[in-house]
């Protein structure tokens, strides 16, 4: 039924309307102060969300090793990645900070390979190869005989260290997850079936990755307070600046429903219903997805090598997974 290759292809849509939202939202307000409204807007969507599905506001049933692999993939994922991600798009704009996202797919399987096994083939290390050219392409520039960067050094590597996060922190989260299911089997609970207590008769299966991303938005919205009062002079000052700018708020509402409520929420579950690499490999369509509204909305120019260069990136994050 290609149940897990649809939704990764709704992820990939999603997350083109999140970067979308969050370059308007970042560049008005800042990245820390918009990502920690963001986490905060998401929690209050995901305990609304269980509420329904799970009886309680919180994640039910999760266990230590659960909460362990998850907060440490908050961290990684939404601390440090998201913080780079935004960083991204205020130094080179969600177009090209998308691009460089496709570094998750061999980062995810030199990852997954290093902590779990998994096996890279020899058509992986090709499509690394692909992934890194179609960037090359895409950031360098040939002036006068010479290749030069024709982006901010420090926007290229807050992008790739975005892409590098993202991909470190979905094998850290899909493990996270299996302990979650595990725990639902310890304690003899059916996944095909609704807890007690549930409003919304939901299977478990269904909550889980919202459950599951609450737990990745807690340490979200911690590290993020915790880096606001570290980093930014006045940081409450800014923060309550930013709530008060209407258009900016819009934008962390789209960002925070496309994003870290539905579009993470969505990844995990994709990963129930197909492999990992799979869905890696249709969640990195978003920079091919991106450049038509990126064009229309914000009048960016894109030149044909630009593109040649997002398509050989995807195009070798498919070769990674065949």
């Amino acid at each position: 039924m290609f149940i897990g290759e649809t939704i990764s292809i709704v992820v990939a849509l999603l997350w083109t309307v999140t970067a979308l939202f969050a370059e308007v939202g970042s560049k008005r307000m800042g990245s820390l102060p918009f990502n920690l409204i963001r986490m905060a807007m998401s929690l209050m969507l995901l305990a609304a969300t269980l509420w329904l599905t799970m009886g309680v506001p919180y994640p039910r049933f999760a266990s230590g090793a659960t909460w362990k692999w998850l907060l440490l993939s908050g961290v990684v994922g939404y601390v440090v990645g998201d913080y780079c991600l935004m960083q991204g798009y205020i130094i080179v704009g969600s177009r090209i900070g998308q691009l460089f996202m496709t570094l998750s797919a061999p980062t995810a399987a030199i990852t997954g390979r290093l902590l779990i096994g998994e096996k890279m083939s020899s058509l992986a290390i090709i499509g690394m190869l692909a992934t890194l050219t179609g960037i090359a392409m895409s950031i360098l520039s040939k002036k006068e005989d010479t290749v030069r960067l024709h982006l901010p050094l420090k926007g290229i590597v807050y992008a790739s260290m975005a892409g590098i996060c993202q991909g470190v922190g979905l094998v850290l989260s899909k493990v996270g997850t299996q302990h979650y299911m595990a725990a639902l089997a310890v304690a003899e609970l059916d996944e095909q079936m609704a807890p007690d207590g549930a409003l919304l008769p939901l299977p478990l299966y269904l909550s889980v990755p919202f459950a599951s991303t609450m737990i990745r938005a807690t340490i979200g919205l911690v590290g993020f307070f915790a880096m606001l009062m570290l980093l930014e002079k006045k940081g409450l000052q800014k923060l309550n600046t930013a709530t008060h700018d209407r258009k900016a708020m819009w934008c962390v509402l789209g960002s925070t429903l496309f994003g870290p409520f539905l579009g993470v929420s969505a990844s995990l579950l994709a990963t129930q219903y197909t492999s990992t690499g799979i869905a890696q490999t249709l969640f990195a369509l978003t920079p091919v997805l991106i450049i038509a509204p990126s064009v229309w909305l914000f009048h960016q120019k894109v030149t044909i090598r630009e593109i040649i260069g997002a398509v050989i990136c995807v195009a070798g994050v498919c070769l990674f997974f065949i």
